[in-house]
């Protein structure tokens, strides 16, 4: 019950990041903000949500990952039903810079929870890794679907108010099912906190999120991208040179220059670079060219979830403790690059059944095996002093993973649109508009496949071969 109770708050967690896009059209209207602003809304979550993971988990392992979960949870509800109820975009705005506030410090508990449960049974961990996994893989799907939905049967606000709801099962579950095993370390190393390293890393990770969520919309021409990308690089390294030096990290090297952990980090980065193009493109795709409604849209990609579990199944529970890393999560990101290679093909009387769907499948159980196995694996063998962090890490990678997918795909989708309406200016214009969008998702499509073959490239040379290393002196799950 436990591991449920654990992979709603997930769920919450994940789905929350979908659910607000489906929202924010028809929170615009109701409020009459301007799309300058509506960005705001996506980029204040995640600059808070974004910058503070880390220090978020070195909380966690600080005051007790338990606690930090109430916290969250309580936190995160608040937000969210000041959010729904908010009258003015300020209200709305400053509701959703808390939600990301509190989810920093939710998801690093949560999945330290789970690995400092099954820390040192390497098939029941898998398990609990492998519905872990899927949880945090399609939570995306379900968020497309469950938005259109509650905002065309209800309202916008109920796209938050749901938080409340999830939020309060949640914690009447976690304080009937689920136990800090490990409790709260006492040794100094453990008990203190590198603040000038939180605010260096805070402020890097915020920098590069905001640059890079600013360059879709002004480019990277613009002093107001590239500037706080600089700046956000030097800062984390400066952060490193810190930590390099400092008697007590925040994020001790231990964690990520193992070759596993550093091969799963790796390998969820990627992931969440590749894996943009497959959500944000193929839904621009069934929606502008096969007139697929918003909701029709989300439902469409509801076999994804399907194929999702499927893989994090076989390869959490099953391929994970009998061959380890090396040869799954390469396969994941190739399964991925197979489904992309699919798009490629998409034209203006594609068919979804015959062309999209099984493209779906493959990317769904692609990214189904990464998940299953790589949360797993970036949190194995950490000392339970320092699962928090590791856990705060795996959820980094993601936001930046996708921040960079964000800004490459970006870039890459204006270049070749642009560059298809410059050589076809004499198409009738309609047809030539749909002409120039298909061009420019055939060409990220392109681009997506390249990252995920690196991605296995570089995951199988990293990965030892064998089994993960647990931690066989954490207590026991019960």
């Amino acid at each position: 019950m436990a591991l449920l109770v654990l992979s709603l708050v997930q769920l919450m967690d994940v789905l929350d990041g979908t659910i607000i896009n489906i929202a924010l059209p028809s929170a615009q209207n109701d409020l009459g903000f301007d799309l300058d602003n509506r960005e705001w809304l996506v980029t204040g979550y995640a600059l808070t949500y974004g910058s503070l993971l880390l220090f978020g988990g070195r909380l966690a392992d600080r005051f007790g990952r338990l606690r930090l979960l109430y916290i969250g949870l309580v936190g995160f509800a608040v937000s969210s039903a000041i959010g729904g109820a908010a009258p003015t975009f300020e209200v709305l705005l400053t509701a959703r810079i808390s939600q990301g506030l509190f989810a920093a410090v939710l998801a690093p508990a949560a999945l330290s929870l789970v690995s400092v449960t099954f820390a040192n049974n390497p098939s029941e961990r898998g398990k609990a890794f492998a519905v872990f996994g899927a949880v945090s893989g399609m939570g995306g799907a379900i968020g497309l679907i469950a938005g259109g939905v509650l905002t065309d049967q209800l309202s916008w606000r109920w796209c938050l108010y749901i938080n409340v709801a999830i939020a309060a099962v949640a914690t009447l579950g976690t304080l009937a099912f689920v136990r800090d095993r490990e409790g709260v370390p006492t040794d100094a190393s453990s008990r203190s906190i590198d603040l000038p390293g939180a605010l260096l890393v805070a402020g890097g990770l915020g920098g590069i999120v905001f640059g890079l969520g600013n360059s879709a919309i002004d480019g990277w021409k613009t002093p107001a991208t590239w500037l706080p990308v600089l700046a956000g690089v030097l800062l984390i390294t400066a952060f490193v040179a810190r930590e390099m030096r400092t008697d007590h990290p925040l994020l001790p090297f231990s964690v990520i220059l193992d070759r596993n952990r550093g091969a799963a980090y790796s390998g969820i980065a990627i992931s969440g670079v590749g894996s943009f193009a497959i959500f944000l493109y193929l839904s621009y795709f069934l929606q502008q060219i096969l007139g697929f409604s918003a909701t029709a849209a989300g439902f469409a990609f509801l076999p994804f979830a399907a194929a999702l579990v499927v893989g994090a199944g076989i390869s959490g529970s099953a391929l994970l403790p009998r061959f380890g890393p090396r040869p799954i999560i390469p396969a994941g990101c190739l399964s991925s690059a197979a489904s992309l290679l699919l798009l490629t093909r998409i034209n203006l009387n594609t068919e979804y059944v015959s062309g999209v769907l099984p493209a779906i499948l493959l990317a769904g159980f692609g990214t189904g095996l990464i998940f299953g196995s790589a949360q797993n694996v970036a949190t194995a063998g950490v000392a339970s002093s320092h699962s928090g962090v590791a856990s705060a890490l795996v959820n980094t990678m993601q936001q930046v993973g996708g921040a960079i997918g964000l800004a490459l795909f970006t870039y890459v989708s204006a270049t070749a649109t642009d560059r298809y309406l410059s050589h076809h200016a004499d198409q009738p214009a309609h047809r030539m508009q749909a002409l120039a969008a298909l061009s420019s998702y055939h060409t990220v499509f392109w681009i997506a496949i390249g990252v995920f073959v690196v991605g296995a490239v570089i995951t199988a040379a990293t990965f030892r071969s064998g089994t993960i290393e647990l931690n066989k002196d954490a207590v026991p799950a019960h």
